[in-house]
């Protein structure tokens, strides 16, 4: 008995010095990477939620403004954590892709509110009763949204717009009503299947500024896949000479795991080319 208790005390002392060598904590502080702002819109009638991913040295560099990034459906739960670590990472000085920026994710209410113009098909307005209101969001951005961070926030004139899906195909819709709101578009996975495709074939307003878009689409189906790649051809047909247009189909990616790989693709074409 007396060897049991030895041999078994002998086995157990490895964990024993293990919890006696666990150090104390010294401090606990909350982890921040930005701010998180509930602005009152008058157009939409409502609060909306805004959260901002703001480079390290924002507080200490007075000096320095910072271009805006711009993504739809940035909610804390949907995809503002992982764009604003991309955008961190891009701006490392040893990758050095893109400048210092600021990420505004735009938090949700409704998307298919928000992102959606008014649809002719029965079943788009059957499965989406709330549908139809991107002229009023779009509104928002540019009356209230964009003018809310210039005033807040030390920011540069170039301006990117981030959208995926439903997101995507309101992104569209931006590029081919109000192009001027924007200097970079990325496109991922645009739901340009909504009202029977009809926004491929859409007059696009006309522009004097340089465009860079960037259009992607995994292997996301024969409609998604077709209408991705109908929308580069239109730009290429009717805006390549005010356009950088880039298309990307990313076969290994689905409609749910294809936007991060995409945004990190575009951030590397588009601002190569702005550097060269």
């Amino acid at each position: 008995m007396i060897r049991y208790v030895a041999t078994l005390l002998f086995s157990l002392s490895p964990l024993l010095c293990i919890a006696q060598d666990i150090p104390d904590k010294i401090s606990e502080s909350e982890f921040s990477i930005g701010k998180s702002i509930q602005i009152q819109s008058t157009l939409l009638g409502e609060a909306r939620d805004l959260n901002i991913y703001l480079p390290s040295n924002y507080e200490t560099n007075k000096d320095q403004s910072y271009p805006v990034i711009y993504l739809l459906d940035g909610s804390i739960d949907e995809d503002i954590i992982h764009i604003a670590g991309i955008t961190q990472f891009a701006a490392f000085p040893w990758i050095n892709i893109i400048p210092e920026s600021i990420v505004v994710g735009i938090g949700n209410v409704d998307r298919k509110r928000d992102f959606t113009t008014p649809s002719q098909n029965e079943l788009d307005q059957k499965e989406f009763p709330t549908s139809g209101g991107a002229s009023h969001f779009v509104q928002f951005i540019e009356k209230e949204l964009q003018p809310f961070i210039e005033n807040n926030f030390r920011v540069t004139n170039q301006k990117t717009l981030i959208g995926q899906s439903l997101g995507g195909l309101l992104a569209t819709h931006v590029l081919f009503t109000q192009p001027h709101l924007f200097d970079n578009y990325i496109i991922v996975s645009p739901s340009l299947w909504w009202n029977d495709e009809r926004l491929l074939d859409a007059p696009t307003a006309p522009y004097q500024s340089k465009k860079s878009i960037y259009i992607a689409v995994g292997k996301e189906g024969d409609v998604m896949e077709r209408t991705a790649r109908e929308l580069y051809e239109k730009l290429l047909s009717t805006q390549s000479n005010r356009s950088q247009v880039h298309f990307e189909f990313l076969e290994d990616k689905t409609h749910g795991d294809a936007l991060h790989i995409a945004v990190y693709h575009a951030l590397e074409v588009m601002f190569k080319q702005q550097k060269d």
